[in-house]
């Protein structure tokens, strides 16, 4: 691991580029507090361990496969409604393996209503939120992995909340399960869908949730009854740049996308935009990110919030695009956002000539850049803005 003290620093800008005052560094929370963490849910366990869990209902091993159907394959949580389960048997087994995790608290919809978010209160008042998108070819949804965020990144509204607690993998898997539910039975716009794409870019942090996330990602791709049978490479985990966990995540043996929000290309400014940058420099995180494209063949997206005056420079683009092209060769795609401004923040979005001049010179350095589709300005769509109002 890297300190800032053991890091060679050289300098990124010459004399013709402004340099940035960087405030006092906000402390980084890496492992959130245990308390609130809720019951143990089906969602929690693997298939030997939802046998162990059946037989101590005193019920035969077939009923933990049975259980996981309903849940998995008919995305059902209710035991009320799992007729084929002994009516003597429902009151426990719902107490044991289905006790209710997320209670929605409000559904805020714009884009014509193919844009949905949803506040959710956990069974200890915690708040956190996802946000379901249809397409016409696809439907996405945003989900978090943290309630809050430790990574203090100056911008974000649920960086500037702070960090609350881990989630539980349950507690991320029926985000899922209640977002592909709602699709199937029409009760989104749009009428009755599949739910198709699954983003890690909601609250927190991923991979600073690691194991519970990893265990997510496998229920939510592996076929039934294990999981819900998505496409891994439709499953995106998003990152600051962790870069220990990105080396740890290559060797899972899983191939989703890897989305690393870089932000800006050189150290200085990176130090105060994502204040993690003090303990894994940009050159250390591309690093990470190239043994991920290495080992699992897939590109990396880099994610890019371009903020008026602080990261939107013409030479910002082409160290950006010259750094990429070094690092990571054809395996890289920047996604550029547009900033989803936060109420009373001092960030701004850019404007859309500078946004276009960013996206060529980029692109001049040989590297893939698109600038991302924006959804739900109107209902804080913009991770942690709901929680922070309610």
């Amino acid at each position: 691991m890297a300190s800032p003290s053991s890091k060679a620093r050289s300098s990124q800008a010459s004399s013709t580029q402004p340099s940035q005052t960087a405030p006092k560094p906000v402390p980084l929370v890496f492992n959130a507090p245990k308390r609130g963490m809720p019951p143990r849910h089906l969602a929690d366990l693997d298939a030997q361990e939802r046998r162990d869990a059946v037989k101590e209902l005193g019920l035969p091993a077939f009923r933990a496969d049975q259980l996981a159907r309903h849940y998995y394959g008919r995305l059902e949580a209710d035991v009320a409604q799992m007729t084929d389960l002994p009516a003597s048997a429902r009151e426990n087994v719902g107490q044991a393996l289905f006790p209710t995790l997320l209670s929605p608290v409000k559904h805020l919809a714009c884009d014509g209503g193919d844009t949905r978010k949803t506040l959710w209160k956990a069974h200890d008042g915690t708040l956190l939120e996802s946000v379901l998108m249809r397409y016409p070819d696809r439907a996405t949804l945003c989900i978090s992995s943290q309630a809050g965020c430790g990574m203090a990144c100056p911008f974000c509204a649920t960086g500037q909340a702070g960090l609350d607690r881990n989630l539980s993998t349950a507690e991320i898997v029926d985000q899922v399960r209640s977002a592909a539910a709602d699709l199937r039975d029409g009760e989104v716009a749009g009428g009755p869908g599949r739910l198709s794409n699954i983003v890690f870019m909601g609250m927190g942090e991923p991979l600073a949730n690691y194991k519970r996330v990893v265990a997510a990602v496998r229920r939510i791709t592996s076929p039934a009854p294990e999981g819900f049978g998505l496409s891994q490479r439709s499953v995106t985990v998003s990152t600051v740049g962790l870069a220990p966990a990105i080396r740890k995540l290559a060797d899972e043996g899983l191939s989703v996308t890897l989305a690393v929000s870089l932000h800006t290309p050189d150290d200085e400014l990176r130090d105060t935009l994502v204040p993690v940058n003090n303990r894994w420099s940009v050159a250390e995180v591309l690093e990470a990110a190239r043994y991920y494209a290495d080992k699992t063949g897939r590109r990396v997206s880099i994610e890019y919030a371009l903020i008026r005056d602080v990261n939107d420079q013409p030479w910002r683009a082409d160290m950006l695009g010259k750094k990429l092209r070094k690092a990571l060769g054809p395996l890289v795609h920047v996604n550029l956002i547009p900033l989803n401004p936060t109420p009373g923040s001092k960030w701004d979005a850019s404007p859309k000539d500078v946004e276009r001049e960013f996206v060529r010179r980029v692109q001049e350095q040989g590297v893939s850049c698109t600038v991302r589709d924006t959804r739900g300005q109107e209902i804080a769509a913009a991770c942690g803005q709901l929680a922070a109002e309610n």
